[in-house]
């Protein structure tokens, strides 16, 4: 459990689950109203901090400049939604749907909070007074903290002597990374036509001719005068073999290239204006409130 000195230094400030995994930032801490002390933290999740989750700051510890929380950030942003703004408390309902949600027993923490000498889980109405029992506080803005009910800044409170402060809201935009597709690779075999043109050799057979010379007279004439012969020549010729061997030919393999590109967000902010009013000057507007007037 963190101490209410500690609340500077969580809110605003990352969370991270049990898994070394940021679930988004610190934005409220709610208080037991009958202790005073850190019950509940609020952390903002999604893409751009749109939704608001309820996490029990019992076992979270504070670790450098960030939170930890003993569950996972799966369990953090499915946690039961609660309206943050709903008057800046837990009722009962909400507060055992909550323990519930994350198995702490409700009845025991109960019981542990109403032990004799104990105040109980009491509901701070802005004035210190008892309410409805299980609830807890909202510490608003760091180090202000200490009183039951909302703590920080009070948008209904008078101003102070004769000066307001005015305040606007800032839009904060941050990045989340996110599983956008899987690419794999994968090898098959598919077979193709191949036309290749070899040259081939064949023989033919020529008669020749040639007459009775000095030269072959008597190879011509070592036979019988008149007879019958018979001569046979072999023909060949060469014929294409085709043969397929496998071969390497190149490697393929995946690498990822970070690319940054620029978009545009929209968001709403909420500014407060300042009029001045009097019964002879009119209505007149501060100069320094960002109208341009």
């Amino acid at each position: 459990m963190i101490a209410q000195e500690q609340i500077p230094t969580v809110l605003d400030h990352p969370v991270y689950d049990t898994e070394g995994k940021k679930i988004g930032d610190a934005k409220h801490v709610f208080l037991d109203d009958a202790t005073g002390r850190p019950e509940w933290v609020t952390v903002k999740t999604g893409m751009f901090g749109t939704n608001e989750s309820f996490v029990p700051i019992k076992d979270a510890s504070v670790v450098s400049d960030h939170l930890e929380v003993p569950y996972s950030k799966d369990r953090v942003k499915g946690a039961p939604h609660v309206d943050v703004d709903g008057g800046g408390h837990l009722d009962a309902s909400e507060e055992q749907r909550l323990y519930e949600y994350y198995g702490i027993a409700w009845d025991e923490a109960w019981q542990r909070a109403n032990e004799p000498g104990d105040r109980g889980w009491a509901r701070g109405d802005g004035d210190g007074t008892a309410g409805a029992a299980g609830t807890a506080g909202l510490a608003g803005t760091a180090g202000t903290a200490g009183t039951p009910g909302m703590t920080g800044t009070d948008d209904t409170a008078a101003p102070l002597g004769d000066a307001m402060t005015r305040s606007e809201e800032r839009m904060h935009v941050g990045t989340e990374e996110v599983e956008t597709g899987h690419v794999r690779l994968r090898k098959y075999v598919v077979t193709e036509e191949v036309q290749q043109t070899v040259p081939v050799r064949h023989e033919e057979v020529r008669v020749v001719r040639e007459p009775i010379t000095d030269a072959n007279r008597g190879e011509a004439l070592s036979g019988p005068e008149i007879s019958e012969a018979e001569h046979e020549v072999t023909l060949h010729e060469e014929r294409p073999v085709v043969e397929t061997r496998a071969v390497p030919v190149e490697r393929v393999r995946l690498e990822t290239d970070e690319v940054t590109e620029e978009e545009t967000v929209t968001g709403q902010v909420r500014k407060e204006r300042i009029e001045i009013e009097g019964e002879d000057t009119g209505v007149a507007r501060d100069p320094g409130d960002g109208l341009g007037r």
